[in-house]
């Protein structure tokens, strides 16, 4: 029922939403050129919804279209704030979809390279669910911030997976630690003690930024390169922000984070990759592209399919 609900959200705000673009950018539909949509990944109704309003205004308007990959949209976010990426770099997308590690050059020219990924939840994922056992409502990421900010992220030593030797440098699971989470809590409501929830969140946070401070650092250094760029709606995260700020600052590390506000879902980021591809003279998709709501992230135009 929650993706009808979505699909039937999203068509009563494309109309709206597009108009509010326009008059923000005190310009009209005549005046526009070129149109990039996501068109993968994504809640498949969502991404429908999406790609056929960017369909009808491209044919509409007779003006080449764009099908964007949504992940290589958040890479592009950090452009709008820093301006173009360097040669090379590792780029950490850290969303509630998706954790990974990538290494990526020309952002819409070069292939993306998956260096690792989650094997279970990501890490937004487990933000929501930890928000949920602790009963502090959704979205979990700015919630568990919130809570954390009173807490003590020493008071409860909750693991950090994948951290082994021997195990993928580069790999991610969150699950384990969803499930600490919610042992301590049932372990403390069986005893009849309070829950200390403002501990709990600034552990479960600290967990979780270690880990992937931790190892896009090591990316970057075993690249041998000299960049990390952190991107997607847990990037906004402060406690993320100041350690892995910390931690390239120790190792000669630049990093690049956007501005919370380009880092969860937005248009911005998707007209970013678009206006890189119409720059590079990329051929567009065309109306014949497909949504693809499961998409692989290879390069920042997804294919025909």
């Amino acid at each position: 029922m929650v993706p009808e609900i979505a699909a039937r959200a999203h068509l009563d705000a494309v109309v709206p939403t597009l108009q509010l673009a326009l008059d923000d950018a005190g310009v009209q539909r005549e005046d526009i050129t070129h149109v990039a949509v996501t068109s993968g990944p994504g809640l498949a109704t969502a991404v429908h919804v999406g790609l056929a309003a960017a369909k009808a205004i491209a044919w509409s308007l007779d003006t080449p279209l764009y099908g964007v990959h949504h992940l290589a949209g958040h890479a592009a976010a950090d452009i709008l704030e820093h301006g173009p990426l360097p040669e090379r770099s590792i780029v950490l997308i850290v969303s509630g979809g998706h954790t990974s590690i990538l290494a990526v050059g020309d952002l819409v020219r070069d292939p993306i390279e998956h260096l690792g990924d989650t094997l279970d939840d990501a890490a937004g994922e487990a933000f929501d669910k930890v928000a949920r056992l602790l009963g502090l409502g959704y979205p979990g990421g700015p919630v568990i911030s919130r809570a954390a900010l009173e807490g003590d992220p020493t008071a409860f030593s909750f693991p950090r997976a994948m951290l082994r030797q021997g195990d993928a440098p580069y790999t991610f699971s969150f699950s384990g630690l969803k499930t600490a989470v919610a042992r301590t809590v049932e372990t403390l409501e069986r005893a009849g003690e309070p829950v200390p929830v403002a501990d709990i969140a600034a552990s479960f946070e600290q967990a979780v930024v270690d880990v992937l401070v931790k190892k896009s650092v090591r990316a970057v250094r075993e690249r041998g390169l000299d960049t990390l760029v952190i991107v997607g709606g847990v990037a906004a995260n402060a406690r993320l922000r100041a350690v892995a700020q910390e931690k390239c600052d120790e190792t000669g590390i630049e990093l690049r984070i956007p501005p919370p506000r380009l880092c969860t879902d937005n248009g911005a980021m998707i007209a970013a990759v678009g206006d890189l591809l119409v720059r590079s003279g990329a051929e567009p998709s065309g109306l014949g592209i497909a949504a693809d709501p499961s998409a692989v992230l290879h390069g920042a135009q997804l294919p025909l399919l």
